[in-house]
């Protein structure tokens, strides 16, 4: 690795309903990559989860624990990405209140009532409808200011243009994403530099370079940086390259989330 304090904030273990190893495995796969620290974030996407959801993150908390005890050459931090928060928001708030997590990805994975954007059929859609649903819940979830770092800013382009290859503007939601960043930046919040499209398709993170750039032009602080990764040989893929890119931007930080309070590391 380029850097010798690569820490991957967004991590997925067998608790998550795509997860491949146990969250013991993804610390193992940190150490080999000479990580220094993992925040295992295994989905909760609590409109479809419901009640279900307690269940679940009794077991994930328990296992990240012991995962902790167990590896203490690095830093294991207890997170979540819970999807869709606000659609079941008395649900999440108490959810949230139960668990004392270390960190809080915020994510919308699908419109209410829909199925997940990986599986929408685009050409039943108008898309910019689509995405201007998606980002105006984007900026219904940061005003909520339930979560710490806003995750994967771009998400449906991993599927309507690097999938499907369709054109979209993006600038049509320049000012959505500016009042999406002005909310992060004055509720002292993060954004997520989401690196898991350099390894598919799109060959780009999420969101791309350019809105790196304008969140920290406007004032913004915290970038965490995660690889999204399903699999423990894959945790820290890419990590580097995401540093590479906060620093052509202007931070010489990224952030890492423990006991729900952001920490600035210097890259180096």
């Amino acid at each position: 690795m380029k850097y010798r304090n690569i820490f991957d904030t967004h991590t997925h273990s067998v608790n998550s309903f795509d997860g491949h190893h146990s969250c013991k495995q993804l610390c193992d796969g940190i150490i080999k990559n000479n990580g220094i620290g993992i925040a295992i974030t295994d989905h909760c996407d609590i409109d479809g989860m419901k009640d279900d959801c307690w269940s679940f993150q009794d077991k994930q908390f328990n296992e990240v624990l012991e995962a902790k005890a167990e590896f203490q050459q690095i830093t294991v931090l207890n997170g979540v990405e819970l999807g869709q928060g606000l659609f079941e928001k008395e649900l999440s708030e108490k959810f949230l209140s139960a668990y004392d997590f270390d960190f809080v990805l915020g994510s919308v994975h699908n419109l209410k009532n829909m199925e997940d954007f990986y599986f929408l059929d685009y050409k039943q859609y108008d898309i910019y409808s689509l995405l201007q649903q998606y980002f105006n819940a984007l900026l219904d979830l940061v005003k909520w200011n339930q979560t710490d770092s806003l995750a994967h800013l771009t998400y449906p382009l991993r599927y309507i243009v690097a999938r499907e290859k369709i054109d979209v503007d993006m600038s049509r939601f320049n000012d959505i994403i500016e009042e999406i960043f002005d909310t992060v930046i004055k509720n002292e919040k993060a954004i997520e530099l989401n690196v898991s499209g350099l390894s598919m398709d799109m060959n780009d993170t999420l969101p791309n370079k350019k809105y790196i750039k304008k969140f920290h032009d406007m004032g913004g602080k915290y970038v965490t940086v995660g690889s999204d990764s399903h699999y423990f040989d894959k945790v820290c893929n890419n990590i580097d390259k995401g540093y590479d890119i906060l620093k052509e931007c202007g931070f010489d930080s990224f952030t890492v989330f423990e006991k729900r309070q952001p920490k600035l590391i210097t890259i180096e």
